[in-house]
């Protein structure tokens, strides 16, 4: 087992978790963890623990099941699927121009591989310097901050602890925005672009920017900014939204269902819909939006929906990601 004497420099790549399998009891097991953190729920703990247990985890896990069944693969999760190839496509850039490798494990903040043990992996491998990269490019409170927590508690009591670094965000990364642009460019250049582009981040509570100073709203809104002038879209032809929202209180607006309603409402026949806060397709951008949302629209009277894939395992893209990490070595 080597430890900090390791010599090695290595990469944790983390998203958020999956379940693993779409059946009821696994979707049950994932979101008891995911809804737990307080960094996801701050609701008062035991209020909240009876409301977790008692009201949503009797009966959201079969309906998220349901769900997850939708856009499963035959080789499991996509986001899981995904995750393993950007690991490798990430070690294999990191390592390139180099004489030693550059180890890449890949991790979950709620699920399986753990943040404990990718680091674990990492280290009985010889990294004593460790680059943690969350895949999520904006910061939030109830993302990047969770992972640092799960770092931090992962490591207590190590004798052999690596030297973590943690990545931020990286929202306006140049290279991140251009493996964004290229996608957009991709879908236009096999159909004409439609009459607006959406650009849908997941969403968080409105306090959580209002009363705790998460910067997220305002990292989001620099992401669309960017890309929307790389784009050289002019103002009417693109719209930032939020989506996935939970529970009754107000999140970050505009919300991205209320708005594909109100675009077919309006008569806007085509809609381009990206979300550029998810490194990878899983079940908020696969069902929700590509599913969900188009037909949301087009029940509405819009006529044409397309959704443009997440940067997944694109070469730019984790060219991108290495950019970031070796920012960070």
């Amino acid at each position: 087992m080597i430890g900090t004497t390791g010599k090695l420099r290595g990469a944790l790549l983390v998203n958020l978790g999956t379940p693993e399998a779409p059946t009821e009891e696994a979707v049950r097991n994932y979101l008891a963890e995911f809804l737990w953190d307080p960094r996801v729920v701050d609701v008062f703990r035991p209020l909240w623990w009876y409301i977790l247990h008692f009201k949503i985890l009797k009966t959201r896990p079969a309906e998220s099941a349901r769900l997850y069944q939708k856009v499963w693969t035959d080789q499991g999760s996509p986001l899981m699927v995904t995750g393993d190839r950007q690991r490798d496509m990430l070690e294999e850039a990191l390592t390139v121009g180099r004489e030693d490798t550059v180890p890449v494990a890949l991790a979950m903040r709620y699920g399986a591989p753990s943040i404990h043990d990718g680091l674990r992996r990492l280290v009985d491998m010889g990294c004593g310097n460790v680059v943690v990269l969350p895949l999520f490019p904006q910061y939030s409170i109830a993302t990047t901050a969770s992972v640092q927590d799960a770092m931090l508690a992962a490591l207590r009591g190590w004798k052999d602890a690596p030297v973590c670094k943690l990545v931020n965000n990286y929202h306006d990364h140049p290279a991140y925005i251009s493996a964004l642009a290229a996608t957009v460019r991709e879908a236009w250049e096999k159909e004409p672009p439609s009459d607006v582009l959406l650009m849908s981040f997941h969403g968080t509570p409105e306090r959580y920017r209002t009363k705790k100073g998460d910067p997220y709203f305002d990292q989001c809104t620099r992401t669309a900014h960017q890309l929307a002038d790389k784009l050289g879209l002019k103002p009417g032809r693109w719209q930032i939204t939020f989506q996935s929202r939970f529970g009754k209180e107000p999140w970050l607006q505009p919300y991205t269902d209320e708005t594909l309603i109100t675009f077919g409402q309006r008569g806007i026949r085509s809609v381009d819909v990206i979300c550029p806060g998810f490194a990878a397709d899983c079940l908020e951008t696969l069902e929700e939006i590509a599913e969900t949302g188009r037909d949301q629209f087009l029940n509405a009277g819009g006529k044409k929906f397309r959704y443009i894939p997440a940067l997944n395992d694109r070469e730019d893209h984790m060219q991108a990601l290495a950019k970031v990490a070796r920012a960070h070595f």
